[in-house]
């Protein structure tokens, strides 16, 4: 891998002598109606904004994003959000050997462990027809794709393994709401929580950047993943009607509300537990993160994030763990 600090361990003030990846480049007009160059640039730990006010032209007609381009300037900020003040900036050469997959951020959780957990969760389905389906759709080529993809472009799980992670942590709760409500269908809750959000690997590319696919922003995940699990129901030959109906809406309903582009508000108490269960690890792994990369340089409170409708306060009581949050965007 490059030999270059994360964005996220510098200082404002200390120099930017990085290979970073284009995640955006758009022209844009300032209240003047000045042309300039945005650019989002990024490494695995961190996206920022740059701009390039003059000379701009050449080099915008020539990038994408994907792009991977050398950056020389500084750390900045603007209004409380960090940025990078560029000094110059040129597109890598073929010599230096640099691939775009070198900057995807990817998940801190060892990738074969959370395989083996995830395998380890299947085997103790009980219900036949289930864990046939189960099996079904999470094989070969379907699950190597299943586990490289993030679970989001930019809000929550937004790496590399991410879709992985956040399922196996939406089970972890599901099962223990199921030890504490002993009501609700052990089975059929964990096998939505490994399906709910399977249509992520047709709605968001990976490759070079994290975006929609033309299917995903026209059908999105829950109806790629509803129509996926109707027909891999229907090889199965005596699976019941009711179990799949339930287990379908558990997918539709998983956003919780309407105006969240669920289809249908849960109605059943699996589609209401895993509708929490995903708001649980979704949020607070988008708190964390925010935490970590968008906090005012030196402040306690980050700055206001639209997403979170409020903006964050980082206390910094320990947490006693190995791994802790950074004191600041430039910790």
């Amino acid at each position: 891998m490059l030999n270059q600090r994360e964005l996220i361990s510098l200082n404002r003030g200390d120099a930017v002598e990085h290979f970073l990846l284009i995640k955006k480049a758009e022209i844009r007009l300032t209240k003047t109606s000045k042309q300039y160059l945005f650019l989002e640039l990024g490494d695995q730990s961190l996206s920022l904004p740059a701009n390039m006010w003059e000379n701009f032209a050449e080099f915008s007609g020539s990038i994408k994003s994907g792009d991977v381009v050398r950056v020389s300037g500084s750390m900045d900020e603007f209004q409380g959000t960090p940025q990078i003040r560029i000094n110059s900036i040129r597109k890598t050469k073929k010599t230096e050997n640099i691939s775009p997959q070198d900057f995807l951020p990817i998940s801190k959780r060892n990738f074969q462990e959370m395989q083996s957990e995830f395998f380890d969760r299947i085997d103790k389905i009980s219900d036949s027809n289930l864990k046939t389906l189960i099996k079904q759709i999470f094989n070969g080529d379907r699950f190597k794709k299943y586990t490289r993809a993030p679970a989001g472009k930019s809000w929550h799980h937004s790496y590399i393994h991410g879709l992985l992670e956040h399922t196996l942590e939406i089970i972890k709760i599901c099962d223990l709401m199921c030890d504490i409500h002993p009501e609700i269908n052990r089975d059929l809750l964990i096998c939505g929580a490994m399906l709910h959000d399977f249509g992520k690997t047709e709605e968001l590319s990976y490759d070079l950047t994290f975006d929609y696919t033309d299917k995903g922003k026209l059908f999105g995940h829950i109806v790629i993943s509803a129509l996926l699990i109707n027909e891999e129901v229907n090889k199965i030959p005596g699976f019941p009607e009711d179990l799949k109906n339930c287990l379908i809406h558990i997918v539709l309903s998983h956003q919780g509300k309407l105006e969240y582009a669920s289809p249908v508000i849960p109605k059943t108490l699996e589609a209401i537990a895993l509708y929490y269960a995903d708001e649980l690890s979704a949020k607070v792994n988008a708190y964390k993160n925010a935490l970590a990369s968008n906090r005012n340089m030196g402040e306690k409170w980050t700055k206001y994030i639209s997403l979170a409708s409020t903006d964050l306060f980082n206390h910094g009581l320990s947490s006693n763990s190995e791994v802790k949050i950074n004191n600041t965007l430039f910790d």
